[in-house]
């Protein structure tokens, strides 16, 4: 049963006239009668009664005739929908985000959010393990994270930006006045960093690893907010990417050594169908 018998059914209905529904529908009549013949065999019930040249709707022409309008509007609906989707004023992304880009993220999501307020947004923050899992498990339309092995063969890799690795201190704290600072300083320094689970805290213990060093850290926490009041107290110091610094009474120390600049990268299923909405989000954030 196709949409084009449908319609031709339901004009055939409306005139009760093979010749002027076929002329209507710029068919020819012998087109519009094998297409009903054809409906009506897959049927298996005649839905008009012909009489000469006259035709005359059946009983069960009558009741399916609601039911073929109510298919051609769903389709024709479906359409409407389909043509908003692609003119993005309908639709709905997920997206899962690192802690330490939720600034440059929301500047992003702001904008987009006002060019499109029709676009549904869900937004996960999380750590890079975690949110690679929801990817994998197609929760997700893209992630935008730190990845410095970028060799998954179904993954798709976009480079963002490159970030500098900092220490957080407080304005007032002996050592903000630092243009740059060591790892060794760095581990001799009481810390609150993020959680284990982040992928920033991995990043650095396989650095303090690497150079044989023992950091104090006497606090984990998973928000950023919460290490911001926990450094601004002066007792104690955190690490994060740069784009994580948007407290005044903070600054931001960066960390000598080749290795503590990482690029944060955009990743997404490569199979997977790419919503013209993600698109366009995906070109905003190329621009910060």
């Amino acid at each position: 049963m196709e949409l084009r018998q449908l319609n031709y059914f339901l004009k055939a209905k409306e005139l009760l006239n093979f010749t002027e529904a076929a002329k209507a529908l710029n068919i020819s009549q012998s087109t519009l009668s094998q297409q009903i013949k054809q409906l009506e065999d897959e049927l298996n019930v005649p839905l008009f009664n012909r009489i000469g040249k006259r035709i005359k709707l059946t009983e069960a022409g009558q009741l399916f005739g609601e039911y073929a309008l109510q298919s051609i509007n769903r389709a024709n609906e479906g359409l409407l929908l389909l043509q908003d989707l692609k003119n993005l004023n309908t639709g709905k992304i997920t997206i899962g985000v690192i802690y330490s880009m939720r600034i440059l993220f929301a500047r992003t999501l702001i904008q987009f959010a006002t060019q499109y307020p029709n676009i549904k947004i869900q937004v996960v923050f999380g750590t890079t393990k975690d949110l690679l899992e929801k990817l994998n498990l197609h929760q997700f339309d893209f992630v935008l994270t730190f990845h410095e092995k970028a060799n998954e063969p179904h993954l798709t890799y976009q480079t963002l930006l490159s970030a500098n690795m900092v220490l957080v201190t407080a304005k007032k704290s002996s050592v903000a006045q630092k243009s740059s600072i060591s790892l060794n300083e760095v581990a001799g320094l009481p810390l609150a960093l993020p959680f284990s689970g982040s992928n920033t805290i991995q990043f650095f213990e396989e650095s303090f690893s690497q150079k044989n060093l023992a950091p104090n850290i006497c606090m984990e926490i998973n928000d950023i907010p919460t290490l911001f009041e926990i450094v601004k107290t002066g007792r104690w110091h955190t690490i994060l990417s740069e784009t994580s610094l948007n407290d005044p009474d903070v600054v931001g120390i960066p960390i000598k050594g080749k290795n503590m600049r990482r690029t944060i990268m955009i990743i997404s299923l490569k199979e997977a169908y790419e919503k013209k909405a993600v698109k366009k989000l995906c070109e905003l954030l190329t621009k910060i």
